[in-house]
């Protein structure tokens, strides 16, 4: 690791940087505290181990400092017996530890070590993040929440697989996009993606839609047609809300899911097709399945993996990275050259509540751009409804955690 050692006394200085050095640590000294931040800043460093008091300034103010440099640095305060409250109040100010004088060399190198394996984790902990992170925009998705970067892994697991995938969110969260990404990364990747809206069907023509029928197997069918699910043979076929299945259809498609068998309405000739199934639902499958709406066996076979894309008021951390990149998808449609947008504008959408999701956030940042008169995105330039959120709301009762923060 690499160890600056501050102390007013150069003795003490001496004597922790040889000990760290025949560790096998990058050790340097500073008896002035003021040079050993201007080296922080300039050089960087692991670990700060730190005198409390010190001519000029206190270990407290230098690891405030220190931190301001870098967040993630590591921080321990050697202290005298009478100032432990002071290296404990540091500590939570974000010092890594403390020890107390006359100096035990043996704990300082086991809390050195201590340290070392705590920068390892941070550092793997940052990695994994921006890989996750990086794994969304190669998925054309954004979002650097917790809950966004566990839907990457997911989907980087899934989508190298052929299992099915049930996808639940609420409208709007983007699960179609998740779909299709999941396409794009695996192994069906040059096959067909064939979508189709469970709800945007009627019933008495969903079935012809998904399984296809022959000449004459119903009123109005003049020709054989090929379903959905044939077409998707060797692809992927995502069924959005499936939830609004009827019961019929969900009897074939159970079939297909446990034999990759489908017969065409009016034929008696089964085909065997090979598709992967990805489906998607708004609905609480669960309540469907406990009304009787919903065939528990067939939850089963789709529910192999899931996915479930959170609200966008859950993860409001992610509102400027999504609102940068429509901003600039509308800078480019629209002909304009807006630079960014005003704090106050930020402010007012982290305190709408988004029930259209990131669907509606796109649809407010593209009314907001047209509308903009300067450079700058500005408030006056949201819907006026966006703009009616009260701008303070005592009440936190009752609303998920994320959100208080989020107001807050």
């Amino acid at each position: 690791m690499r160890i600056l050692v501050v102390d007013d006394d150069p003795v003490q200085v001496e004597l922790l940087t040889g000990a760290l050095a025949a560790e096998g640590h990058e050790a340097l000294g500073f008896t002035d505290p003021f040079r050993a931040l201007a080296h922080l800043e300039n050089r960087g460093a692991d670990l700060v181990v730190t005198d409390h008091k010190m001519p000029g300034i206190t270990g407290i103010e230098l690891t405030r400092r220190a931190l301001t440099i870098d967040p993630e640095l590591l921080v321990i305060i050697v202290t005298a017996y009478s100032s432990v409250g002071d290296a404990v109040s540091a500590m939570k100010g974000g010092a890594f530890d403390y020890l107390v004088k006359p100096l035990d060399l043996e704990h300082l190198l086991l809390l050195v070590e201590k340290a070392s394996r705590q920068r390892d984790l941070l550092r793997e902990n940052r990695a994994l993040k921006q890989s996750l992170a990086e794994m969304g925009r190669g998925f054309s998705l954004i979002g650097r929440s917790p809950a966004m970067l566990e839907v990457f892994s997911r989907m980087e697991r899934v989508a190298q697989v052929n299992a099915t995938v049930l996808i639940t969110g609420e409208s709007g969260t983007g699960k179609e996009l998740v779909a299709r990404a999941i396409h794009a990364h695996g192994s069906r990747k040059d096959g067909p993606f064939i979508a189709v809206n469970c709800a945007a069907l009627p019933e008495t023509l969903l079935e012809s839609e998904l399984f296809g029928h022959e000449k004459g197997s119903f009123t109005g069918a003049a020709a054989r047609r090929i379903g959905k699910l044939e077409a998707a043979h060797n692809g992927t076929l995502f069924l959005d809300e499936v939830g609004e299945l009827p019961s019929a259809v969900q009897v074939k498609l159970l079939r297909f899911l446990q034999d990759k068998i489908i017969e065409r309405l009016g034929a008696n000739t089964p085909i065997t097709v090979n598709a992967r199934l990805i489906a998607a639902t708004n609905r609480d499958l669960s309540q469907a399945m406990t009304e009787g709406e919903f065939r528990e066996d067939l939850f089963f076979r789709l529910n192999v993996v899931s996915i479930a894309i959170p609200p966008l008021r859950d993860r409001k951390s992610d509102l400027p990275e999504l609102i940068r990149h429509f901003l600039a998808d509308f800078n480019q449609a629209h002909g304009k050259a807006i630079k960014g947008f005003s704090r106050e504008f930020y402010d007012q959408l982290i305190r709408y509540g988004f029930p259209g999701n990131v669907r509606e956030l796109r649809n407010i940042v593209e009314n907001a751009v047209v509308l903009c008169r300067t450079d700058t995105l500005q408030t006056e330039d949201l819907p006026e409804y966006v703009r009616k959120t009260p701008v303070s709301d005592s009440d936190d009762t009752g609303k998920p955690l994320p959100l208080i923060l989020d107001n807050m």
